[in-house]
């Protein structure tokens, strides 16, 4: 007979977790494995809610797996080191991302780019090495891989870092894989919420000059005063966006809805790069005469390797920059996915895990 999630492993553990495509969490007993030589046990602190969680409990993409505990911006504690753990002691504050494992052997896993190996174990809705369900930062603890760990900076608040563990490490991958770090050059960064807003920081620490795509005009105040940005274009604006036509070195898009990329082509000069991050549900179109007449290139990038994350997140911590966040009890997720779907929220929601956890226990 098939052991439940909490009788599987000998650590019991709790937190929420979806159980179907309606996306609706509740509390949820399950089991972590116990410290292998190599693992970690992680206390959680706080977990960042990333838009991927949204789409993976409402099933938006189609492989997801239930009951599914979502989360993949991990802070905590460590309560517990494996005897060959060398990079962490009990008590140092760490991280964990959107990954938890890999086969550390390919030729991905070789050059520090464990994100893009075949075998890749997510922290979440993904299997562990021994085949049974990997399950994510909605909860009281988490047994990860030491390799997997981050370590996290001292100076840095660890609600308002967390979502950097996706969410900046998204934005500052593609910056120096695609050379998009060299002071005064111009950026577009289209989309204003959880991935923008932490693009907007780093790229004016690399001192480039920012331009902020948005359909919402309400938020230039925001993204000029708040955050920094040389300038703000409307992008619904015919006007505004003609006079801007060829003015960007690099744009990088951020949004996850379905929408037109002819108009941010056309704001790139010849040779310039336009970056997608942002996960639609369905395929965009792509035209392909501006990029044959300007010599323009359209890339992806995904989160980056750990000892890439490591980088961002003491980058950020040299300058200061962290997420800017609403922290909300565990109770309170399934209002906040929903205010997240309509995209309100400035701009990442953080659950108090340790704070808000146990109560939900109860």
């Amino acid at each position: 007979m098939a052991k439940t999630a909490e009788e599987e492993h000998p650590q019991k553990a709790f937190g929420w977790a979806a159980r179907d495509s309606s996306g609706t969490l509740s509390p949820f007993h399950f089991s972590r494995r116990e410290n292998s030589g190599e693992d970690v046990t992680i206390n959680v602190l706080y977990c960042g809610v990333c838009h991927s969680d949204l789409h993976a409990c409402r099933n938006e993409w189609g492989f997801s797996h239930y009951p599914l505990v979502p989360g993949h911006e991990i802070v905590g504690t460590v309560t517990k080191a494996g005897s060959n753990v060398e990079k962490f002691k009990v008590g140092d504050r760490v991280g964990v991302g959107v990954m938890v494992g890999s086969c550390k052997s390919c030729e991905y896993c070789k050059q520090d780019l464990e994100n893009y190996c075949p075998k890749i174990m997510f922290t979440y809705n993904s299997l562990a090495a021994d085949g049974t369900k990997n399950y994510g930062g909605y909860s009281n603890m988490i047994v990860v891989d030491q390799h997997f760990v981050i370590r996290f900076p001292d100076s840095m608040p660890l609600d308002a870092g967390a979502p950097l563990l996706c969410a900046g490490i998204t934005v500052y991958s593609p910056m120096k894989y695609y050379g998009i770090t060299e002071a005064g050059k111009h950026l577009g960064i289209a989309g204003l919420g959880g991935l923008g807003h932490v693009a907007v920081k780093i790229a004016k620490a690399f001192g480039l000059k920012v331009t902020v795509i948005s359909s919402s005009p309400k938020k230039e105040n925001e993204a000029i005063n708040n955050l920094g940005a040389d300038a703000f274009l409307v992008s619904n604006d015919p006007g505004k966006m003609k006079a801007a036509i060829g003015t960007m070195d690099y744009i990088i898009d951020t949004v996850s809805a379905v929408h037109a990329l002819a108009p941010l082509l056309s704001l790139l000069k010849p040779n310039g790069k336009l970056i997608t991050l942002g996960l639609p549900d369905k395929p965009l179109e792509l035209p392909i005469f501006p990029l044959v007449l300007g010599r323009k290139l359209v890339g992806g990038s995904d989160i980056g390797g750990i000892k890439e994350t490591q980088e961002m997140l003491d980058f950020c911590a040299k300058h200061n920059i962290t997420a800017d966040v609403e922290v909300i009890g565990m109770d309170e997720i399934n209002v906040a996915m929903d205010r997240l779907a309509k995209s309100d929220v400035k701009y990442r929601f953080v659950i108090d895990v340790a704070n808000s956890l146990s109560k939900s226990q109860l």
